[in-house]
């Protein structure tokens, strides 16, 4: 008799051995239809995964997160085999998934173009129409070497030389075999809605040294609507797209003299500033003391943090009177010392360190996207040193001080926590403490929060805050990450009630994370019409002749006494053509007509951004509406 416990704890029993899909069935026929995998025992297995002996085993469905993770990867495999069908000669690497979809990197005889995607895509659907089983088979590592070899599938025998493990996984679909641990659809013909995207460069595994391949990036859904959905997205996506609204808004600009390194224009600078005053006047409120540290630092710092050994590929190295220096790529030792220059008592705790440090990560030229990944950022950082029995308290003041300002920007979120990655410092007993402060936090505030086994940080597990923008995209931003490794690692110590020394912990966390990427992500959030309050020019003053040149001055010059942002425009130009270029180009707030008849009657008449209506009032009141208007609401 074999067992089947569901998680509702219910028992099953089956009288033989019977496959994943077929206990499905015996369900409900609609669950049939929908499941394409398994957990067994928490370990994730195949629809046609044999059940022969008693177990735990939840059913994955298609529409499930981790049926979307199996539908995409199972793309994968389909467009491999499709573009081996048509571009016989290419070899086949890897081939993940992703957020939203799926690529698979490949080494062609002749490089793909973006006409040879559609080609690719039409032969999926053949594939599709065929309805192949995903057939899984086991077998020795040197057997799967050999018929790599004969397949000359170069790429695959590297991978199974670096598993180094006896016995592989191999996937079969029609006449296409792939090493893949899996797992997949029961068939091709589960793939209804998918659609590729673009086609760019990739080394072989990340490596500038190594071969450049060729990937191509496609998506995948369970539907057909949230494909459409998705594609409707990202049109809307490409109109925000931050890299034309901020040359269009003259707010930023990249150059070829520095790959990576964004140079903002006065008007970004405004958004910049606007955004860092209020980071410090919220975080003064909170406690927090700001400090600088130096951009450089000796390579025995970055030894002691662990950085040299685990980061040193992304960082940017000189040497200095015959003495190696790292640029930081992170802020945490410099705010370490600045805590070590100090002798510290539990009285003064929570101590809370604040910086706007920049920092700078090499980046592969490749990746570099916008004010989105760069090369040189500045982090908002924040460093909160506590006993253990602080933690949870300071988590918690940190979420809520998130919370406020991720909706004053009209942001939802979600939070995730990651746990112990596979290469991270430490014990495992100091990481379950960690992990378990930081659940707790979470489960005290009553969060519902998704679990990311093996994401954490190497040197602690930490909090991450997922935004969905306007158009409903996914941003991380946030981070609260919980270490009781640094503070080993570099001494540090406070006195207790009991007059001995002690080991802080140390928070760390970023709100914004990058102060540029953060900006990027708010001109596409807002299409680039930013709220009045942070708007990088909040009013411009347009005048209908040159008769009114004396009066919009004088207003210009009230309206910048009370701080409001201001542009002075008195060309010679028809009023039609500076309202849109001050409306639809630039997407100013407020437009200020300034007629004959506003001058008389010491008026304005206002315009705001998208309306075509306007209406009258008193200079004077416009001034106390505007002051008004300008003010930032928590």
């Amino acid at each position: 008799m074999i067992e089947i416990i569901l998680p509702d704890s219910s028992i099953r029993t089956l009288e033989n051995p019977v496959s994943v899909l077929e206990f499905a069935k015996s369900i409900g026929s609609s669950l049939g239809k929908a499941t394409v995998g398994a957990l067994v025992d928490n370990v994730q297995v195949d629809a046609s995964y044999i059940l022969d002996k008693s177990a735990k085993v939840e059913l994955i469905t298609i529409d499930s997160e981790k049926g979307t993770e199996i539908l995409r990867h199972s793309a994968a495999h389909i467009m491999a085999q499709a573009v081996q069908r048509l571009f016989p000669g290419t070899k086949v690497t890897i081939g993940p998934v992703i957020e939203n979809g799926f690529f698979y990197d490949f080494d062609p005889e002749n490089p793909f173009t973006e006409d040879d995607l559609a080609k690719i895509e039409n032969e999926m659907k053949k594939i599709i129409k065929e309805n192949y089983k995903f057939e899984r088979t086991e077998m020795s590592a040197a057997d799967a070497k050999k018929m790599f070899l004969d397949m000359k599938e170069d790429y695959k025998i590297e991978i199974i030389d670096d598993l180094g493990e006896e016995k592989v996984s191999i996937y079969t679909i029609g006449e296409f075999k792939d090493l893949c641990r899996g797992t997949h659809l029961p068939s091709t013909g589960y793939l209804k809605a998918f659609k590729l995207m673009s086609t760019a460069g990739a080394y072989w595994r990340g490596d500038s040294n190594k071969k450049m391949l060729q990937r191509i990036y496609g998506v995948a859904f369970s539907a057909k609507k949230e494909l459409d959905d998705y594609l409707i997205m990202m049109e809307e996506a490409e109109k925000r797209d931050h890299r034309k609204l901020g040359k269009q808004l003259n707010l930023f600009f990249l150059d070829e003299h520095g790959p990576g390194f964004p140079f903002f224009m006065p008007k970004g600078m405004e958004v910049i500033n606007k955004l860092q005053e209020i980071w410090r006047r919220e975080h003064k409120k909170a406690g927090y003391k700001e400090i600088k540290t130096p951009v450089m630092l000796d390579k025995e710092l970055w030894e002691i943090s662990g950085h040299w050994f685990n980061y040193r590929e992304n960082m940017y190295t000189s040497e200095i009177d015959e003495k190696e220096y790292a640029i930081k790529p992170m802020n945490c030792p410099g705010a370490i010392l600045a805590y070590k220059n100090n002798l510290h008592s539990y009285k003064n705790f929570p101590l809370k360190y604040g910086e706007m440090g920049l920092v700078h990560r090499h980046e592969f030229s490749g990746a570099l996207h916008g004010l989105m990944r760069v090369r040189a950022f500045t982090q908002d950082d924040a460093h909160v040193f506590c006993t253990e029995d602080q933690i949870e308290d300071q988590i918690m003041e940190i979420i809520n001080l998130y919370d406020r300002f991720y909706k004053l920007f009209g942001f939802e979120y979600n939070i995730e926590l990651s746990t112990k990655p596979d290469k991270a410092i430490g014990s495992d007993e100091i990481w379950d403490i960690a992990e378990r402060d930081l659940t707790n936090a979470l489960v005290k505030m009553g969060i519902d929060y998704k679990l990311n086994p093996g994401d954490g940080a190497f040197y602690g597990p930490k909090i991450d805050f997922k935004m969905k923008d306007s158009i409903g995209r996914i941003w991380q931003c946030g981070t609260i990450q919980l270490d009781f490794n640094l503070p080993l690692r570099f001494h540090m110590s406070y006195i207790g009630p009991d007059g001995e020394k002690h080991q802080p912990v140390m928070i760390h966390r970023a709100m914004y994370g990058s102060i540029e990427r953060f900006m990027g992500i708010l001109i596409e959030h807002y299409a680039g019409a930013f709220p009045i309050w942070l708007a990088p020019v909040q009013v411009s003053i347009l005048t209908i002749s040159g008769e009114q040149a004396e009066y919009a001055s004088d207003l210009f010059k009230k309206l910048q006494n009370i701080g409001i942002r201001t542009e002075l425009d008195i060309r010679d130009e028809k009023i039609g053509y500076k309202i849109r270029e001050a409306n639809a180009e630039q997407k100013i707030p407020i437009q200020l007509i300034i007629g004959k008849n506003e001058v008389a009657n010491n008026e304005v008449n206002i315009r705001r951004f998208g309306s075509q209506e306007s209406n009258t009032m008193k200079a004077e009141d416009f001034l106390k509406l505007i002051e008004e208007e300008s003010k930032i609401v928590f």
